[in-house]
């Protein structure tokens, strides 16, 4: 049976002191982790934000202060950690009003594509460039007009088309997200 709680991510956070020698200033759980109470075991974990490229070093402490959204703020990054819960644990209970609270609770209300007819409910576009990991487990990211199956190690350049993240295995998947704001 699957925890509805989270496994924290440790997060590390650097800096060079006054001193000019390197240290860690956190480390320990990243505090910004949100669920969908629709997807029990579906964990978003938020480990840094940039609002700027070039990002700034000098100065910056923490970023998990600033608005929370899938996507990043804009000429920004966002990266975090998802895990994915088996699509067996959900699918046929959530219709519009859940898939609506989750993107609204992500902060991204305008991220979801969501329709009756599409192939997956948490189907989704954002104007971002994700690299993405799995770290864990395997998933089928959905797009419109075919699918692909990722295993541990495998990488997605995800270049602002619809898609959704899939589950179909009977275990926990963990995939890392770089998103950065983009242009059409």
């Amino acid at each position: 049976m699957m925890s509805d709680k989270p496994k924290p991510v440790r997060r590390i956070v650097t800096i060079d002191d006054e001193q000019g020698e390197s240290r860690a200033i956190c480390d320990g759980p990243s505090p910004d982790v949100r669920t969908d109470p629709a997807r029990p075991g579906y964990a978003s974990t938020r480990i840094w934000v940039t609002d700027s490229t070039p990002a700034l070093i000098k100065g910056v402490r923490e970023t998990l202060q600033m608005p929370h959204a899938i996507e990043p703020p804009a000429g920004g990054s966002v990266c975090r950690i998802v895990a994915f819960p088996p699509d067996d644990t959900f699918l046929g209970k959530v219709g519009a009003a859940e898939v609506r609270a989750f993107f609204e609770g992500m902060g991204s209300p305008a991220a979801s594509t969501y329709s009756r007819q599409a192939p997956h409910p948490y189907m989704q576009k954002t104007q971002t460039l994700d690299f993405c990991l799995v770290l864990e487990g395997e998933i089928t990211l959905v797009l419109d007009a075919e699918e692909v199956h990722l295993t541990q190690g495998d990488t997605v350049v995800q270049r602002g088309t619809n898609h959704a993240w899939s589950n179909r295995s009977g275990a926990p998947c963990v995939v890392a997200f770089s998103s950065h704001d983009a242009a059409y």
